[in-house]
């Protein structure tokens, strides 16, 4: 993956975790963390499947 498409990537799911922020802050929070374990997890597997 290009830096390019990581940066907007990263952009996208910033502006989607601020929108639902601002409608409801909890549910922006646990929004936050559930793609957060998700990132993490994909780059795990990312890193296993290089081994």
């Amino acid at each position: 993956m290009t830096a390019l498409l990581f940066v907007l990537e990263v952009l996208f799911v910033l502006a989607v975790v601020v929108g639902v922020g601002l409608w409801s802050v909890p549910a922006g929070v646990v929004l936050a963390g559930v793609l957060g374990v998700l990132a993490i997890e994909r780059e795990q597997g990312r890193r296993k499947g290089t081994r």
